[in-house]
């Protein structure tokens, strides 16, 4: 069981070129960095992950709308990476990641110019007890789905 102290802390995506994908996180959702930069290797790192040799690099990006102590998304980029498939909005796991955006279309554009790209169609539905809602899924440059979404109106 765990104990009384728990708190989201980050989410961490696994980059191809974190460069690449700090720069469109920042310009198109905002995120701020939260430095130092990240160069990291050793045993430690080795026994945690399981696997030999490896290395990481790259930056924490404070997620927009929670201050100064909000959760971070974590890109980094292993010196090693495995292949993958193409992500799915419904393949079991972790699928995707959501920002609450006040213009969906605008949002899916930004995405779009930025180098991302589109899954679906931009929808608006009412859920049940829950609102109206208008949401689109779309990818970052390296095909890591997002969801754009606004409650509401």
């Amino acid at each position: 069981m765990l104990g009384s102290y728990v708190r989201f802390a980050h989410v961490d995506l696994v980059a191809q070129d974190w460069k690449k994908l700090v720069a469109f996180y920042e310009r198109v959702f905002h995120c701020t960095a939260v430095p130092p930069e990240r160069d990291l290797g050793g045993p430690w790192l080795e026994a945690s992950t399981g696997l030999e040799g490896t290395r990481i690099c790259g930056l924490h990006l404070r997620l927009p709308g929670y201050g100064d102590q909000g959760p971070t998304l974590e890109i980094f980029q292993y010196n090693r990476l495995a292949e993958r498939g193409m992500p799915a909005p419904n393949r079991p796991g972790f699928a995707h990641i959501a920002f609450a955006v006040d213009d969906v279309e605008g949002a899916r554009e930004a995405v779009i110019a930025a180098g991302g790209g589109s899954v679906g169609e931009i929808v608006t539905a009412e859920i049940a007890s829950a609102g109206r809602i208008t949401l689109a899924y779309v990818t970052d440059p390296e095909g890591n789905i997002i969801e754009l979404q606004r409650w509401g109106a």
